[in-house]
């Protein structure tokens, strides 16, 4: 058996192949939409990709079901309550068996998470009574289990999801034994979950053992504990499970590999394009157009461009140097697809356009302790999530989640607005939305509230 798991960091996404290598036969599970790497390591094995298993419909990235069946042949399969799907799917149901070889798959429906929700069971050898592993997609993570609430704004409710998760987690993936290997499609940093590991793999029985929501109770505590405390979901979760429906465009990234000059960049803008700059926040602070966001390239980029960037919005690029594939990539993996190029050499261009471009103040803790003592004070925004807020929180700050901002603006009580996250970089996005949505007097805490508390435990 030939098995491999491929993570991506910044989505916090776990893809796999399995092939018997005797049989050149092989299966992707949960693949991403760009799908070089699998194909290149299907050549260097001699394996032929014959079928592409989806788990469940995705919310936070864009499946690579379409364009590995394009590139291969490969049929595509679903949980068999899957609705919707305007491709041809091959529906798979409880112990329903694919063999590729001496090397087996079956499939253990475990709604939850989604009504359509499926498992993998993975044997070495098609005789074997214990399997090698489980794929379990995002109906059990590594010390957390799906959250049940994504769907609501679809009409399937979190109170209904979460009795299915239930019977899922605790009746069918418990009833395994404790030496099956549990392969995820998640791991921490995923808004899927709440309380997610920075282990990519793990046991049932160690499962059993640590997991909060694995632990024998009552099907109504399980219900409470898995909807209470979930993290703000980024706004394009909603179009990504529609689209992961829909028979797309496959990914065509040098059609967006257009370098602009300054005229049309600026036409394109006045049409209506958002500028997307990539920079690091003090790169962003000492320039930029105005009104651009600034959502850096490094950590959850993609993610983050989905919280602040409407899908289906045009989206003009501000790389770093030799970055703009890199930045059209991660931004198609979530199905932000309408970019129309990147701005060509942008320190350049922007000394033809010195009338468009602006700066944005960032201030050190200092600063910031020097102007709450102004009158009036300003606003101070806190964008971390619930769970941060544990760790304490500068007195008096309104609290609204990065992800909830978009559509709570409105909220903000007026100007001058300081906002605050982690470290510093949640915060230029934040900074740089209210920006572009017409506060003028914005700024941010360089190094965020873990400077602030290292500045206190000094003092």
């Amino acid at each position: 058996m030939l098995f491999t798991q491929y993570y991506l960091d910044c989505l916090s996404q776990a893809s796999y192949l399995v092939a018997d290598e005797r049989t050149g036969r092989a299966v992707v599970i949960d693949p991403r939409r760009d799908v070089s790497e699998y194909l290149t390591d299907a050549r260097a094995h001699g394996l032929t990709i014959e079928g592409v298993i989806n788990t469940h419909f995705h919310a936070d990235f864009i499946s690579g079901h379409l364009e590995l069946a394009d590139r291969t042949g490969a049929w595509i399969g679903l949980g068999r309550a899957a609705s919707g799907a305007e491709y041809p799917f091959r529906p798979l149901a409880e112990g329903d068996r694919i063999e590729l070889g001496d090397v087996a798959l079956e499939i253990m429906e475990t709604p939850g998470h989604t009504p359509e929700s499926i498992s993998v069971l993975v044997y070495e050898h098609r005789a074997d009574d214990v399997p090698y592993g489980v794929l379990t997609g995002d109906a059990l993570f590594i010390g957390d289990v799906g959250r049940p609430d994504l769907l609501s704004s679809l009409g399937v409710g979190a109170d209904e999801l979460g009795r299915l998760l239930y019977d899922s987690i605790q009746h069918k993936l418990m009833s395994l034994p404790d030496e099956v290997r549990v392969f995820p499609a998640h791991g921490a940093g995923s808004a899927c979950g709440k309380n997610l590991s920075t282990e990519r793999q793990s046991t049932i029985g160690m499962q059993r053992l640590t997991n909060y929501a694995c632990r024998p109770m009552a099907q109504d505590e399980f219900v409470a504990l898995v909807t209470e405390g979930q993290p703000a979901a980024p706004g394009y979760f909603g179009y990504d499970a529609v689209l992961n429906r829909k028979d797309h465009e496959l990914l065509d990234v040098a059609a967006h590999l257009r370098p602009l000059d300054v005229a049309e960049f600026l036409e394109r803008r006045a049409a209506g394009a958002v500028v997307l700059d990539t920079r690091d926040p003090q790169e962003f602070a000492a320039g930029h157009v105005r009104g651009a966001l600034n959502v850096p390239a490094d950590g959850r980029f993609a993610e983050r461009a989905g919280t602040v960037v409407r899908p289906g919005q045009d989206i003009l690029v501000v790389a770093p140097q030799d970055r703009e594939e890199e930045i059209v990539v991660r931004l198609a993996r979530i199905g932000l697809d309408s970019v129309p190029g990147y701005l060509r050499e942008p320190e350049g261009a922007f000394l033809t356009m010195a009338d468009e471009i602006g700066q944005a103040p960032r201030l050190t803790v200092d600063d910031l302790r020097a102007r709450l003592d102004e009158s009036p004070a300003p606003v101070v925004l806190d964008v971390r999530n619930p769970g941060e807020i544990a760790d304490g929180a500068i007195e008096g700050a309104l609290h609204i989640p990065l992800a909830e901002l978009p559509r709570r603006l409105d909220e903000v009580p007026g100007e001058p607005v300081v906002v605050y996250c982690a470290h510093g970089t949640r915060s230029s996005i934040a900074a740089s939305l209210l920006r572009a949505a017409g506060q003028s007097d914005v700024s941010d805490l360089i190094g965020g509230y873990t400077a602030w508390q290292q500045a206190f435990a000094l003092a």
